[in-house]
């Protein structure tokens, strides 16, 4: 690491590790407001940062709290990198490297559960209280230190997911199909495939499997009234709209004009015409009452902690709080209360969240359903059987963990109002 590329990473960090706003973002205006850095410089640059953040509970405890963002810095070379005194960057002086001495005598294998697992030790408890054992979150904690695949989904309104194949190879972009997704293609690296004519025109998006996986457990059909309730920028929308084959009426819900704008062009590549983007005050908006019992299915993928995507936002691991979790909580179980009176009699309402942890999760359904005895669960495992894809679950719900399927760690329930 040059001098130029380890200030950066200085600056970057210093207001990272602020966690006002996430760290994408942060990386991305950097790199805006210095174009002089080059693209080896931005890739040194980025990889580290993220590094950094996967790694954060683990360097707090090499540096024993209270760590300076260099002395952070430090940790991640000498007891992450494992480098020697002689391999640090020549940024480190001498009093750096007394320090790294005391640094590299803090092994990360005797330290406690949570730490081993670099997840904050809040999130260990709320594991270890559903059930996991050590084995268990060593493995999670692991996995979400990785760089996660880039997945794309074929857009089967233009084209078969064989022709796409063909034409990734002919740019001699390694990739194969998702295990579980009959839409998803997954690559090697990180080519940019947004440069691609095939993206341009609509005919894939990028979409983790794990995210393809909940449009199916709505099983929306050719004709039907279909909501996605909290649309944001429409990935799933797009996924729905596709199983729809364009008919039907389609509701893209969601508080945030700003994401319903950046549906539309998305949502004019992808050649669909049965979308409605619907710009709503909140879950208690008169559009949601007057369309009250209509729906054949409503998709909600919940306002959550994101806990699930940490491979790619390290940051929220210590943006979140079981605080911030209670709060979401709260508003999760309104959501999906309020979109449950869009459902028809015999209908099917998803929750879903990118999220492991129990408390918004299967916390929420259980409170639903002592609530709505209305409705009933369906088994996640055997819908997803009914569109012919095979998966072992624990039990009724959908929970997907990035160290066993390679995806995101989403998890859905799949409720339907009885007859």
């Amino acid at each position: 690491m040059n001098s130029v590329q380890f200030s950066a990473t200085l600056d970057i960090l210093s207001s990272a590790l602020g966690f006002t706003a996430p760290v994408d973002g942060i990386v991305s205006r950097h790199f805006r407001d210095h174009p002089e850095l080059g693209a080896n410089d931005r890739n040194v640059i980025a990889e580290t940062v993220f590094g950094i953040l996967r790694h954060l509970p683990q360097l707090e405890w090499i540096t024993e709290g209270n760590a300076s963002t260099r002395e952070l810095m430090l940790a991640w070379f000498v007891g992450v990198k494992r480098m020697n005194l002689r391999e640090l960057p020549a940024a480190f002086h001498d009093k750096d490297k007394e320090r790294a001495g005391a640094m590299k005598a803090r092994v990360i294998k005797d330290a406690p559960l949570a730490i081993r697992a670099a997840l904050p030790e809040w999130v260990g408890d709320a594991l270890l209280a559903a059930g996991r054992d050590e084995a268990f979150i060593l493995a999670l904690g692991q996995s979400l230190l990785q760089s996660a695949a880039l997945d794309i989904r074929v857009n089967t309104l233009k084209m078969k997911r064989e022709s796409v194949s063909a034409e990734l190879a002919r740019h001699n972009m390694p990739h194969a199909p998702t295990p579980y997704s009959p839409w998803g293609l997954r690559l090697e690296g990180k080519p940019a495939v947004n440069r691609l004519t095939f993206f341009k025109e609509g005919v894939f998006e990028v979409q983790d499997e794990g995210s393809q996986l909940l449009a199916l457990l709505t099983g929306a059909k050719r004709g039907q009234m279909v909501a996605d309730f909290c649309a944001g920028a429409g990935g799933k929308t797009l996924a729905l709209g596709a199983m729809m084959n364009s008919t039907g009426r389609l509701y893209a819900f969601d508080v945030s004009e700003k994401r319903l704008n950046n549906l539309k062009p998305r949502l004019k590549r992808s050649g669909l015409s049965n979308v409605h983007p619907q710009l709503i005050a909140s879950e208690h908006d008169q559009k949601i009452k007057r369309l009250a019992g209509k729906f054949d299915a409503v998709l909600v993928d919940a306002p959550c902690s994101g806990m699930g995507t940490a491979r790619r936002n390290p940051d929220l691991k210590a943006r979140q709080s079981p605080g911030s979790v209670a709060e979401l909580n709260a508003k999760q179980g309104s959501i999906l209360a309020s979109a449950a009176r869009l459902v028809k009699t015999g209908g099917r309402l998803v929750y879903a969240t990118c999220s492991f942890l129990p408390a918004e999760n299967d916390g929420i359904v259980a409170a639903f359903l002592a609530e709505h005895p209305d409705f009933e669960v369906l088994d996640a495992g055997q819908v997803l059987a009914d569109a012919k894809v095979s998966l072992e679950l624990e039990g009724p719900y959908l929970q997907l963990w990035p160290q066993t399927h390679q995806t995101d760690a989403f998890f859905a329930a799949v409720l339907q109002r009885k007859s």
